[in-house]
């Protein structure tokens, strides 16, 4: 038994059928950082109250149906408590939680950072042990800790350097005082406004006012920003950033102070905001299905993917025709069914489970594949293609590897093709060319999707987003038709010749060309190209911008 079954098996016997609080780190803000424990209490949650800042964080991994009384829905109020204070303050969070344990309920209090150091989780574990209500603790990774991590900034060596945390908000004179006479490395949580009294009153305590000290914002997320100084210099490099004066300055961040964070040791650590697409707002126009996997991969290199769907898929008008082809699989009339897109897998999966069949229906029927994502998409319906392209991942690789119709070792000749509507013709004919007969057949239409919202469509002609990968002709069509234009800043990225023409007749300007059709290629080569972007910017001894930073000042104000 895993230690984890195990705490599960034990956590059951002690709190049976009552409810129970686990009180719960969700970390500094990347969803990544939850631990496996927290996934695990999320998934079983009756009731999840969550800090507002780690809502989304927590709430994808809660089971469907679990109830978030803290969450507004539909602009309703929540009753103030009986001593006035607001039902979603910290107080009222508390209350929340313990009510639903006392009627039962498995409740997750889910906090931002660690229950031990970012949150005052204490006081309402206490509350609960007062009243006999049992709850856990679930670490989480501290904010403090996280932040410099993500900043490139380790806050011990082999030495062992003496580490202090400090909440400057209730940090008092005795405190600035002790930090300012030490060596030690300093921790500070903080706001953007209030950096430059926390600089003052480190140096008023004994300071020097060339110690290193760096600035985070948003720390481990896309939105992270860090800035390296001194406690003398950092108000100026501030304001020359422009970062300040600002309306957002009581934003929360973490300012690291001592020789770890020096800025000639951060620059060769600095490894989250050195990702190549780092903080990239890009676009994905394909099918919420489709966008999925990519928009994964676009995040690993540190872009923040935006899918707008351009396509939706629909039944066929006529479905007889594809379900006399599904009975032709059961009855033995093909040889062969070659799938070209996940949407083809869908429709006919769909098709079977209408019938009550399953992946045993092609027994002794040979499957092909166009590309991984479909084969992949096979696998997970329980089939195993026998032929996936070798090469190119396309209609015209497909047919490289496909045998031409021998009547001595196949008894049948004919093959059935589940496509859309709008599909080219370039694998009927190939087949047909090879020997086989094939019944090509509509298994769904695609049709223009609806217009993104009227944010979305201002982002993209206004400049707001940085690239834009388009994955077909179709995308590039259906986007412009149903949001307009991308901005002449944003990065065109596409994946194949025909493609790139489609987007130089819309008037754009091809920045990125995927080296083969592969929708994974081609966020590779936007990677490289952001890679190559930030290492030229550095040479020049520039700050590193994204695309969209570089708009003029009149179009961004106007834009936003």
């Amino acid at each position: 038994m895993s230690p984890t079954t195990a705490h599960n098996s034990t956590t059951q016997h002690l709190y049976g059928a009552h409810g129970h609080v686990t009180f719960l780190g969700a970390g500094p803000g990347d969803p990544g950082l939850l631990t496996l424990r927290a996934v695990e209490a999320l998934a079983q949650a009756d009731v999840l109250v969550a800090d507002p800042q780690v809502y989304d964080v927590v709430r994808s991994h809660a089971r469907a149906g679990v109830d978030t009384p803290l969450r507004l829905e539909d602009g309703a109020k929540q009753d103030p408590k009986a001593d006035g204070t607001p039902a979603g303050t910290a107080n009222g969070a508390a209350d929340l939680a313990m009510a639903a344990a006392r009627s039962g309920k498995r409740v997750v209090r889910a906090v931002t950072g660690d229950p031990g150091l970012d949150a005052d989780a204490a006081r309402e574990m206490l509350a609960c042990a007062g009243e006999g209500i049992p709850f856990e603790v679930v670490p989480g990774i501290a904010t403090a800790v996280g932040v410099p991590a993500y900043a490139g900034i380790p806050l011990r060596d082999g030495h062992g350097t003496d580490v202090r945390f400090i909440d400057a908000a209730t940090a008092d004179d005795r405190c600035w005082t002790e930090v300012g006479a030490s060596d030690a490395t300093v921790v500070v949580s903080t706001t953007l406004d209030s950096v430059v009294s926390v600089a003052g009153e480190l140096v008023a305590g004994g300071r020097k006012p060339e110690t290193p000290l760096t600035v985070t914002v948003a720390g481990t997320t896309t939105r992270q920003r860090t800035w390296s100084a001194t406690l003398g210099t950092m108000g100026q490099v501030l304001k020359s950033a422009k970062v300040l004066p600002s309306s957002d300055g009581g934003q929360p961040v973490i300012a690291v102070v001592g020789e770890r964070g020096a800025a000639a040791e951060r620059q060769r650590l600095a490894w989250f905001e050195s990702k190549p697409l780092f903080g990239w707002q890009v676009l994905v126009p394909r099918t919420k299905e489709q966008a999925e996997s990519l928009s994964d991969q676009l995040r690993s290199y540190g872009a923040v993917p935006a899918e707008v769907p351009t396509i939706a898929v629909e039944p066929p008008r006529t479905p007889q025709q594809m379900e006399r082809a599904v009975k032709g699989l059961v009855t033995g009339r093909y040889e062969w069914i070659a799938f070209t897109s996940v949407n083809a897998v869908k429709a006919v999966r769909e098709k079977f489970e209408e019938y009550g069949l399953d992946a045993r229906a092609f027994a002794g029927i040979k499957v092909a594949a166009v590309g991984e994502q479909t084969a992949k998409a096979l696998v997970e319906f329980g089939v195993k293609p026998d032929l996936v392209p070798s090469g190119e991942q396309s209609a015209a690789g497909l047919l490289e590897d496909w045998p031409p119709y021998d009547p001595v070792f196949d008894p049948i000749d004919r093959v059935f093709l589940p496509r859309a509507d709008i599909a080219t013709e370039t694998l009927v004919a190939g087949l047909i060319e090879l020997g086989w007969e094939v019944d090509d057949v509509t298994a769904y239409r695609t049709v223009r999707a609806s217009p993104p919202p009227a944010e979305t469509r201002e982002a993209i002609k206004g400049g707001g987003f940085d690239a834009v990968l388009f994955t077909s002709s179709s995308t590039v069509r259906n986007l412009v038709g149903i949001a307009g234009k991308p901005h002449n800043v944003t990065v065109i990225a596409c994946i194949g010749l025909t493609t790139a023409k489609t987007a130089e007749e819309h008037g754009l300007r091809v920045d990125v060309m995927s080296p083969e059709p592969s929708v994974h290629k081609l966020a590779e080569a936007l990677a490289d190209f952001g890679a190559e972007r930030r290492a030229e910017a550095l040479a020049a001894g520039d700050v590193v911008k994204r695309p969209s930073e570089k708009r003029p000042a009149r179009r961004r104000a106007r834009s936003s």
